[in-house]
């Protein structure tokens, strides 16, 4: 059995997507388990039906608060037999439960710790990055704890940011070098080529086949 990853999503679900489709090339040994969406209306479920991924809506607004969400979340998961927990335009912070240590992982679309923390997402990180100057930005992979983009980097790229760029350009070419970078990472994890030691981690590159 490959290694098992669900997915969280909150919106239009294109990190899924290219997910999907990496799995589909055999360039990602994985099995989906389960995707799991915090918004009913995600459109994101629509890749998981057609991929014939099993799927699930828990919506946050059912819950009393943070923690009894988390749990719910994760009894999901842990009943999916997730290896790995992926978040793919998730928006909502988890409490991560001590068995789930450095097994969540996230993609942020700036250069961690720069245009990251709560509030920090989607257009408004590239509009940011745009007005302070920045000659580039990219994307960073991070393994999830309580905090918001705070849990250790395992790896990030780096695009161009040109002086005729708005949030839309920008956005497209970190989409592009996040496309390439969460599935290698993903990857990189079911193979065991990942260690970590304290918030340094390291990528033995030369363990992916």
């Amino acid at each position: 059995m490959n290694f098992r990853i669900s997915v969280l999503i909150s919106g239009g679900g294109t990190t899924l997507r290219n997910l999907i489709q990496y799995r589909d090339k055999g360039k990602l040994n994985v099995d989906f388990a389960h995707v799991i969406s915090n918004n009913p209306n995600a459109g994101g479920l629509e890749f998981a039906h057609d991929a014939k991924i099993p799927y699930s809506v828990i919506n946050h607004r059912d819950f009393d608060d943070e923690e009894a969400f988390s749990d719910e979340m994760f009894k999901t998961m842990i009943a999916a037999e997730t290896d790995l927990v992926v978040m793919g335009g998730f928006l909502r912070r988890l409490k991560i439960p001590t068995e789930f240590t450095n097994r969540v992982v996230n993609i942020h679309p700036s250069l961690i710790p720069a245009f990251c923390g709560k509030g920090n997402y989607g257009s408004r990180v590239h509009q940011a990055v745009i007005e302070y100057g920045c000659k580039v930005s990219g994307c960073t992979v991070h393994f999830v704890d309580d905090h918001y983009d705070h849990g250790p980097i395992i790896a990030q790229s780096t695009v161009p940011v040109f002086v005729d760029d708005d949030a839309l350009k920008l956005a497209a070419r970190v989409f592009d070098a996040e496309c390439q970078l969460y599935p290698a990472v993903i990857e990189a994890i079911g193979q065991g080529s990942i260690t970590i030691d304290g918030r340094k981690v390291s990528w033995n590159k030369n363990d992916v086949e």
